[in-house]
């Protein structure tokens, strides 16, 4: 599995020139020759023999007791060149410091790629259509567009936000940007294609012209088109590009208006973007509305299914709050009279309320506050919302018949982060998943794994087995690495990731429970973005055991008898917490 949020991907990082011998004496994993970066530091990983020094432009560095290291140098901007030598060996890399800043022109003219839009856009009539150029200073901006000139001013200082991967670094705090940018802004009232802008920019009485990369269209509001999910779980997102945050995937099938694009994306007609490639258009079809009128449900073996008959598929999102689950219905007005809803293991009421006219949200107050996962889809036009009972935890072997999912992370071409020895993320995740295996069969329960050996397993295939197998829990196995402006060195500890609230009661219990039991450094507890914390039909949580690049912990990470230590200490927490959540 890819690491996300910039944790760093060792997995391609061998060159020629670091194959490793028969008894390697020198060796240096990361970073690789001529290795490119934008931060203000880099971290070197490798061994050699305990005895004996080893030098990095002359310094000697703090090695462990198997003589590991993972020491931090500042970059210059450019080029770094670092000479690391023990006895009479010695390697070089380069190491290029990549400016986060766009470069200025020199003279007349805007800088590479600064003029935005960027691509293809359309908008609402009367919406505020904004465009951006950098230049030099004291230049006068401005920009045609059907038959207006809006003038671009200089704008005050922006702060340039750090990358998500940060917050893992504890380095997330916003810069000053002294880059001169010039924005302004307009609106169009009459819908059609209206071109791509013209910029023009005047300095030192000398004047150029260039055309945007974006051309501009203005939507007919009586004409929107009209497009259908046709991914099995549509991604929508806050903004335009993936970059922005996920929100509630939308079903197969799922109709919406849209009311705005950027370049691939569509943006819905509640708020919400999507790529285009996970849609088709419906020709000749009217912005999706629906009514609702009685809400049905059944219990079936381990969920309670509630039905929402529409006229239409229409996009719906979903939140979980500690002892309540709550759907919201957009496009959807209420003409609800009866409920029908009997004495339910899981439920103890459902409200409804129409919070605007276009939405209605449904709550359902829960009988127990840990909840085990959901599954949404579309039936033709019917909306089937099914909401998993607690499993059946007995007091006297609380995982006899549990389901649980181990997924240890990564595999054939993927190797995950890499020790100092050039031993890889992939294959201590399969070896400690199947300690960890072995202790829960012992306990009773049924373990399904996602890889058994060395092979590729993608993301998507692992999020498919999860929702196939419907587990009780999903834990997805793996150690850690740092961005490259982290300090590999002093960096250490157990870290857990989660996202829907769902997961987040086993991902704290777990965590404090393996940092107690094994008096182990906390690296954190993480709502995260990931792909192994997204499934939603179980409470799903990453755990990161450890750091391959710390020099020291990975002489842990790699000792036979601290791995069985681990999977036992995981064993025994995950039966507390099966205990604690009956």
């Amino acid at each position: 599995m890819k690491k996300l949020l910039g944790l760093v991907i060792f997995s391609s990082i061998f060159t020629s020139s670091l194959v490793v011998a028969q008894k390697p004496s020198l060796l240096v994993v990361y970073p690789p020759a001529n290795h490119k970066t934008s931060t203000e530091k880099i971290f070197f990983i490798g061994t050699a023999p305990a005895d004996g020094q080893v030098l990095i432009n002359g310094r000697q560095i703090n090695r462990s007791q198997s003589g590991h290291f993972a020491p931090s140098f500042p970059l210059k901007l450019g080029e770094n060149v670092f000479k690391v030598r023990y006895q009479n060996q010695e390697r070089e890399i380069k190491v290029t410091r990549l400016s986060t800043q766009p470069e200025l022109p020199q003279g007349l003219g805007f800088a590479k790629d600064s003029l935005t839009p960027a691509v293809d856009i359309a908008r609402l009539p009367g919406e505020l259509i904004c465009f951006g150029a950098i230049a030099r200073p004291q230049a006068n901006v401005s920009v045609k567009l059907a038959n207006q000139i809006v003038n671009l001013s200089p704008q005050p200082a922006k702060a340039q936000l750090p990358a998500n991967s940060s917050i893992l670094t504890g380095r997330n705090q916003a810069t000053i940007s002294n880059i001169s940018k010039y924005q302004g802004c307009t609106t169009i009232a009459n819908p059609g294609d209206v071109g791509k802008p013209q910029f023009s920019l005047t300095l030192n009485g000398q004047t150029m012209t260039e055309t945007g990369k974006g051309k501009v269209e203005i939507l007919a509001p009586v004409q929107l088109p009209v497009v259908e999910v046709t991914a099995a779980s549509g991604v929508a997102r806050t903004g335009s590009s993936t970059d922005y945050s996920r929100l509630t995937p939308l079903p197969k099938g799922t109709r919406a208006s849209v009311t705005g694009k950027d370049g691939d994306w569509l943006r819905l007609d509640y708020g919400a973007w999507i790529n285009s490639k996970e849609t088709k258009i419906i020709p000749g079809a009217v912005p999706p509305q629906t009514v609702i009128r009685s809400v049905g449900y059944r219990q079936l073996a381990g969920v309670t299914e509630i039905r929402f008959p529409l006229q239409m598929p229409v996009p719906v999102s979903v939140e979980q709050g500690n002892s309540n689950f709550t759907l919201t219905l957009y496009n959807t007005i209420a003409q609800t009279d009866t409920i029908r809803l009997d004495d339910d293991p899981l439920i103890s009421r459902l409200d409804w309320q129409q919070v605007n006219p276009q939405q209605v949200k449904y709550t359902f107050n829960l009988k127990k506050l840990q909840q085990w996962g959901y599954n949404l889809k579309y039936d033709n036009t019917t909306l089937v919302l099914s909401l998993r009972h607690a499993p059946n935890i007995q007091n006297r072997k609380p995982l006899s018949g549990i389901k649980i999912l181990l997924d240890p992370g990564h595999g054939g071409k993927e190797s995950g982060a890499i020790g100092p020895t050039g031993y890889p993320e992939k294959d201590v995740n399969l070896v400690v998943s199947k300690l960890l295996r072995d202790e829960l069969v012992q306990r009773g329960a049924k373990v399904v794994m996602t890889r058994e050996d060395d092979r590729d397993v993608s993301l998507v295939e692992r999020q498919e087995i999860i929702s196939k197998e419907q587990p009780a829990i999903a834990l997805s196995i793996h150690y850690n690495a740092l961005p490259d402006n982290g300090d590999a060195e002093k960096t250490k500890g157990f870290g857990t990731f989660w996202y829907h609230t769902q997961s987040h009661n086993p991902a704290v219990f777990l965590h404090n429970y393996v940092v107690k039991k094994l008096r182990k450094p906390s690296y954190g507890v993480f709502w995260n973005n990931l792909a192994l914390t997204r499934p939603a039909a179980a409470p799903s949580v990453l755990l990161e055991l450890g750091f391959m690049s710390n020099p020291y912990e990975f002489e842990e990470i790699v000792n036979p008898q601290e791995q069985k230590k681990m999977a036992k200490t995981l064993a025994d927490g995950v039966t507390e917490w099966f205990k604690m959540a009956k």
